[in-house]
């Protein structure tokens, strides 16, 4: 079963969004029940529920956060995904330098899903762009990028159980 872990800052808006859309095309797609699907955030406070514009702006394109909770990246999490998509270039080289075991299935979501290296700005921090377009970004880039996230994430997982890969 294929695993894909979804990474930012606090887990409070772009990991849980970009999960939830992805669960949601694996739904739609009828392929739900094959995958693991989580996030969780380098610096996120466990427990802590998504910020209240995630939640309001994830309903309008139906999805829900409502269950959500934040959850702390380690190596124990990330040994138990077969691709970790993070949003940002600074998380994936600190997660590279942390976790060198994991290093070669960090990948930013953008990398990925539309073939360039760019960062997907925290809505915490940007004053360029609003919760609504980073959103509307966010759920672009899992939706028209999904059959590459599902290619990259069928590639690793089988990588990962092949014996030659001990």
């Amino acid at each position: 079963m294929p695993a894909v872990l979804f990474v930012c800052t606090a887990n409070r808006f772009r990991s849980p969004l970009a999960a939830a859309a992805f669960q949601k095309k694996l739904r739609d797609e009828g392929m739900e029940e094959n995958w693991q699907v989580g996030s969780a955030g380098t610096w996120a406070v466990p427990g802590l529920l998504p910020a209240r514009e995630a939640v309001q702006a994830a309903r309008h394109i139906g999805v829900l956060l409502d269950e959500h909770a934040a959850f702390l990246v380690n190596g124990a999490l990330l040994s138990r995904y077969d691709l970790i998509l993070v949003m940002e270039m600074g998380q994936k080289e600190a997660l590279q330098i942390e976790f060198p075991e994991q290093g070669e299935k960090i990948f930013l979501l953008s990398e990925v899903a539309d073939g360039m290296l760019y960062d997907i700005p925290d809505p915490a921090l940007s004053e360029e762009s609003s919760p609504q377009e980073i959103v509307n970004e966010i759920c672009n880039l899992v939706w028209k990028g999904f059959q590459k996230i599902c290619s990259q994430a069928d590639h690793l997982s089988l990588r990962r159980k092949s014996p030659d890969s001990a």
